[in-house]
């Protein structure tokens, strides 16, 4: 697209909202070609769903007042206030390990930014709020159904403690939506402190715009990483903050693994610069256990199956690092070396991370070197039985490390007992004399091997009632899932395995 778009446009109709933000406006105040000034599209008669408690107390808004006032009318982007300056933004990516061009915010409208009482600065951003200059041929509208799967999907695993956007509200509308059926329209209200992703500096690096990088990443460094932005020589700032990307990308993906999480769709253009999960398309929790599990039905090759992801996060760290090579050093041949040696650096820092939230799961106080042996043997054994990921792990809490001691709640997620009690026997013994205290370890295991998950049939019974008018199902499961490790004793069917229908259950793209 051109970059001769007009500087500032104004909203066509300004309201008070019920809510007060303090506007700051960062994206739109960096400007071209970053961020491309982008009114929203009014929805017909827009009505709430869904306003997120936890998300406004973030934000520092009054919940109460918001519902009262109503929020419909802001939130789908019909009314802005006077300050708000919206803004689309440009990105391209490697998609499925092909480079796509420009891509950008082609159903996202950033309405602006704002900072809470703390001192921390949102974007605020709408799914789903109409055509934008990277739309290309879709029209910029999100259905009900994806963004009840997003708004659950990402609240889901702020409350397992993984970094991700978040969603604070969903505005309906009987506007229609045409994807392989007729559905709905909605507008999901994202919140994050940053959307930029690795696709921000890739589409910059391949249209040769070189000028165009240490900007966006000083604007980057300076609002999220203030610990690198004193650093006056630049290649250093900039090679600090590479480093810092990589460790928290390794961080994350360690994360989705430890929790059985699949995202789906893990193109650069969906990877976050602050190890955010962003971008819930296709995404899956895993039942029973299958290391090659694909969630996403049109991912035929299996590139981002689950036991792939962390080999992709490598790849798309490559293609980032590599579109950052400019900022590195102004000697294209050092600044290989330096890149190339961050990336060698994301293998140690992605099994460190994962071995540590591993032998969480398992209990285990302290560090060994064949913990491995036993992680791995561990998911071996319930890979052979499809055993459910999140009730097998979660059972073992429940387990005493006393030789002879039933093993009964965690062998009972096995059709193989001889082999699950087997390698019970392993980890006791790897437990030894040194840590019998069944009860603390009990607690320890309990913070952090959820027993509610968002598994895919819970979110479809949530979207079914939904388009049926019926949102009370989003608020009861969004309410369990915010207390994921929790018993809950009164919401214990929601921890039961799936139906038969509901096994292996894959989305697409467009879910």
């Amino acid at each position: 697209m051109s970059d001769n778009a007009p500087d500032r446009l104004s909203p066509a109709t300004s309201a008070d909202a019920p809510f007060r933000f303090d506007w700051i406006n960062r994206q739109a105040a960096l400007g071209q070609p970053w961020f491309f000034p982008q009114l929203p599209t009014p929805l017909g008669d827009p009505y709430p769903i869904v306003f997120n408690d936890d998300v406004a107390a973030l934000l520092d808004i009054d919940a109460d007042s918001a519902r009262a006032h109503g929020y419909a009318q802001m939130l789908s982007g019909n009314a802005l206030p006077a300050q708000a300056q919206p803004t689309a933004h440009r990105y391209g990516g490697h998609q499925f390990g092909v480079w796509a061009g420009q891509l950008g915010d082609g159903r996202a409208i950033t309405i602006g930014d704002m900072r809470n009482a703390r001192g921390q600065a949102y974007e605020i951003q709408l799914k789903g709020a109409g055509k934008t200059p990277f739309s290309r041929f879709a029209d910029g509208r999100a259905v009900l159904r994806s963004a009840v799967r997003e708004y659950l999907a990402s609240e889901a695993l702020a409350a397992l403690n993984i970094p991700t956007t978040r969603a604070l509200a969903i505005v309906g509308s009987a506007d229609p939506v045409y994807r392989e059926t007729v559905e709905s329209a909605a507008v999901m209200t994202r919140v994050a402190p940053s959307l930029v992703r690795f696709g921000s500096f890739e589409v910059l690096f391949e249209g040769r715009r070189f000028d165009d990088l240490a900007p966006l990443a000083d604007h980057v460094i300076s609002e999220h990483f203030p610990e690198f932005a004193a650093i006056e020589d630049d290649y250093a700032r900039h090679t600090a903050w590479v480093e810092r990307v990589i460790e928290l990308t390794a961080s994350l993906i360690a994360d989705w693994q430890a929790v059985g999480f699949c995202h789906g769709v893990m193109n650069t253009d969906n990877m976050s610069v602050l190890g955010l999960t962003l971008d819930y398309g296709p995404y899956g929790f895993m039942d029973s256990f299958d290391p090659g599990w694909i969630c996403n039905h049109t991912d035929e090759g299996g590139r981002y199956a689950y036991d792939q992801q962390p080999h992709v996060g490598l790849w798309n760290l490559g293609r980032f690092v590599q579109s950052v090579l400019p900022l590195l050093s102004g000697v294209p041949d050092e600044a290989v070396e330096i890149g190339q040696g961050m990336l060698e650096r994301y293998r140690a820092a992605y099994d460190d991370a994962y071995m540590a939230r591993m032998r969480a799961k398992l209990g285990l106080a302290d560090a060994r070197d064949d913990d491995r042996v036993l992680v791995e043997s561990l998911l071996k054994t319930m890979a052979k039985d499809g055993a459910d990921f999140t009730r097998t792990f979660r059972a073992l809490g429940h387990v005493s490390a006393a030789a002879g001691a039933t093993g009964k709640p965690f062998i009972d997620e096995f059709a193989d007992r001889d082999a699950a009690s087997a390698w019970l026997a392993d980890w006791r013994g790897r437990l030894g004399d040194t840590d019998t205290d069944d009860a603390a370890r009990a607690i320890r295991m309990a913070l952090t091997n959820p027993k509610y998950i968002l598994r895919n049939y819970l979110a479809q019974d949530a979207i079914d009632r939904a388009a049926e008018g019926d949102y009370s199902e989003i608020e009861r499961l969004h309410g369990i899932l915010r207390h994921p490790f929790d018993e809950q004793p009164d919401n214990a069917h929601y921890a039961r395995l799936p139906p038969d229908w509901a096994r292996g259950l894959v989305l697409s793209c467009s879910s």
